[in-house]
């Protein structure tokens, strides 16, 4: 099979196309012909050497994809071959036409999403409910400011917030961005590339600020994240690329709070959790993962150059060859 693979830390040129044997799926294993993967923010920083967790060189990247079941282990009860299925993590790396993951790994992909919607669940959808259920602690009536709110995680958030019954505030970068954000749901957007746009979200709150920042690029945003929260306003902090200074006294006065948090620290219960809002949402048509560009397998370090640029529209999937 084709797959990506990554013999040394670097660049995205050390994305290379190759030929690998198709795994065998063990006992309480699925293996999966990807149909669509992933593309996220996080797998760059892996492929860099840049992340706390690294895997074992060589390896394949990818967490995300979705696809038909090929076969199952010993033992697999809840898939079976020619089920049409989403993967949240997995064993071998979704940047492939094959991945092998554990059976609690995979999810039945509701009939009305295609591959490519598939590739953009876990990683966007997990991350942003985990964000607001189980780190904010979001309730109906607040009012949530997601910062990047034009790509998947971003759009995730948006949905997730305004499912819940909260006002839902977005930034972007590009007028199509804030069109987006718009469209799935923020009620006023702003333009974060913007002199005083910060002025303009506090405006919009009539003073009072917002409870909830769900911050995609803490080194850049966080100072001012933490004069535009409400009282007991708390950031959640989801990306950073850098180091930030702030002063505590702005969150001291507003009796703030910054949480952080990676989607791998999650625990089965706050996973299986996950999963049930997740699937319930994108069963009736609540959450919808949009996918903003496509690109064939090869492509991958294009894809990997492109997640990392300003203009964020959706969801980056590969897809890999069918035969």
């Amino acid at each position: 099979m084709k797959a990506i693979r990554v013999r040394e830390f670097g660049g995205p040129e050390v994305l290379r196309l190759e030929e690998v044997p198709v795994p065998a799926p063990g006992a309480g294993q699925v293996l999966v012909r990807v149909r669509a993967a992933g593309v996220n923010p996080y797998e760059t920083y892996i492929r860099s050497g840049a992340y706390a967790l690294l895997p074992a060189l060589p390896y394949t990247p990818g967490s995300d994809g979705a696809g038909l079941v090929e076969a199952v282990g010993a033992g697999v009860e809840r898939a079976k071959p020619g089920d049409r299925v989403y993967i949240a993590k997995c064993l071998s790396g979704t940047y492939a036409q094959y991945a092998l993951a554990l059976e609690e790994q995979v999810h039945l992909l509701p009939a009305g999403l295609g591959f490519q919607q598939g590739a953009g669940i876990w990683v966007p959808y997990g991350t942003a409910w985990h964000a607001l259920v189980h780190f904010a602690r979001a309730r109906a009536g607040e009012t949530v400011l997601v910062h990047g709110a034009s790509g998947g995680v971003g759009l995730a958030g948006v949905q997730i917030a305004r499912s819940m019954g909260l006002t839902v505030f977005g930034t972007a970068g590009t007028a199509k961005g804030l069109e987006l954000a718009a469209r799935e749901g923020a009620s006023r957007v702003f333009d974060h590339g913007k002199p005083g746009h910060a002025g303009e979200i506090m405006e919009a709150t009539g003073g009072r600020g917002v409870d909830i920042v769900l911050e995609m690029l803490a080194n850049v945003n966080l100072a001012a994240d933490t004069r535009m929260l409400a009282q007991n306003g708390r950031v959640i902090v989801i990306g950073s690329r850098g180091q930030v200074t702030i002063d505590p006294r702005e969150l001291m006065v507003r009796r703030g709070s910054i949480r952080a948090f990676t989607l791998w620290g999650i625990t089965p219960e706050e996973e299986k959790e996950v999963h049930a809002g997740v699937g319930s949402g994108l069963l009736d048509g609540a959450l919808r993962p949009v996918v903003g560009r496509e690109y064939p397998l090869a492509e991958a370090a294009r894809a990997q150059k492109e997640i990392m640029e300003p203009g964020a529209y959706g969801k980056i999937v590969l897809l890999p060859p069918e035969t």
